[in-house]
């Protein structure tokens, strides 16, 4: 028995904090100078004031207590978070209670120990019913993004406090590299490297594939007319595609920590050429330190190797562990492909970090900016 209140008291207030305004602290200032006034005085008059304001003071704490009680909340992140560029957030709040309604209610989430996403406020939340707010986000830095749960407050009734309570609610998500402009001079160097081959499929090209009948929907443009005028049926031509330019994108991760921003900037600049590339119709393979994709094209191609940059991270070359097999010399499964190196640290001898040095098939793009 002397064990469970300590106990239920515990389980009662770990998630909960309460602070006191401004007009709180005034309030209790004014409710201590009553009770003193009180006890020198023994005027009833003064008793009966000071009683009155340890009940709002007790009843403030009940009601607030009830309003951030029973409440249920539901997340919703974007299929992709990308580093400074806003996006949205949207909770799902529903209050399970049965009879009592909630009042004044602030939301954040929370994430590393860190308040996000402020002025979210409920007026009110009637029993048995849900609210969706949302607010923007933008994220700082790329990597791994862990939300731990949501905090809610409320100063209902008077204002005297703010009570607070945590609600775990964990989720993580993946913050990809910043995507920037493409140096037109670059892009110059990229685009006009790599082999273009005829593939033997139906598609978009100039070379014929095929002859059938017309159907609808078919593109007049398409009817073949020599076929139609002997066979008096409407005959439509299918050309044959033309297979898009590979492309191998390699990213060193071997890097001193005096390079630490310089090698930040070599992933922004991967992930831009990777995006680049992909909306040029490439076929993109992606070899960041050890790992590396296959080929591939589309948006879910992309999305994977926009994540496989989010979550590298910078290897110290004195770590006798990362050096072998770190930096391939020829990279294997090219088929024909460009190869573009985006090195951050030339070496031993290169201990000024100052520019990126981006090589095409072996040939150095020097003094190119990647962003204008």
């Amino acid at each position: 028995m002397l064990g469970r209140p300590p106990s239920f008291i515990r389980r009662l207030f770990r998630h909960r904090r309460t602070s006191v305004t401004s007009e709180g602290a005034q309030f209790l200032l004014f409710t201590l100078a009553i009770g003193v006034a009180a006890i020198n005085t023994g005027n009833n008059l003064f008793y009966l004031l000071f009683a009155m304001m340890l009940s709002l003071i007790l009843l403030s704490g009940i009601a607030a207590e009830h309003c951030l009680r029973r409440l249920e909340f539901h997340r919703y992140l974007p299929h992709q978070l990308i580093v400074n560029e806003p996006t949205s957030i949207t909770l799902v709040v529903r209050n399970r209670k049965t009879w009592l309604p909630s009042f004044s209610l602030k939301l954040f989430d929370i994430s590393d120990g860190h308040e996000m996403g402020r002025g979210l406020e409920i007026s009110q939340l009637l029993p048995g019913t849900s609210r969706l707010v949302s607010y923007s986000f933008n994220p700082a830095r790329r990597g791994r993004l862990q939300l731990d749960g949501v905090c809610v407050g409320t100063e209902f009734p008077f204002g005297f406090f703010k009570k607070q309570t945590f609600y775990p609610l964990e989720e993580a998500a993946i913050v990809c590299p910043e995507i920037k402009p493409i140096d037109e001079g670059l892009l110059r160097g990229l685009l006009t490297a790599g082999p273009e081959r005829s593939a033997h499929r139906r598609g978009y090209g100039n070379d014929l594939y095929n002859l059938r009948l017309y159907q609808a929907g078919d593109d007049s443009r398409k009817i073949h007319w020599p076929t139609t005028a002997r066979t008096a049926q409407l005959t439509v031509r299918e050309t044959e595609a033309e297979d898009q330019r590979r492309a191998t994108v390699y990213l060193p991760t071997v890097a001193p920590v005096s390079h630490d921003a310089l090698f930040e900037q070599a992933v922004s600049l991967t992930a831009s050429l990777v995006h680049h590339l992909a909306q040029q119709g490439y076929i993109l393979q992606l070899f960041v330190g050890p790992s590396r994709s296959s080929f591939g094209q589309g948006n879910l191609h992309l999305l994977e190797l926009h994540r496989m940059l989010a979550v590298c991270e910078r290897t110290s070359p004195y770590v006798q562990s990362a050096m072998p097999g770190e930096l391939p010399r020829t990279p294997v499964d090219l088929n024909g492909a460009t190869i573009i190196v985006v090195q951050s640290w030339l070496g031993p001898e290169d201990t000024n970090p100052e520019h990126l040095t981006i090589l095409t098939n072996g040939s150095v793009v020097a003094g190119v900016p990647h962003a204008v």
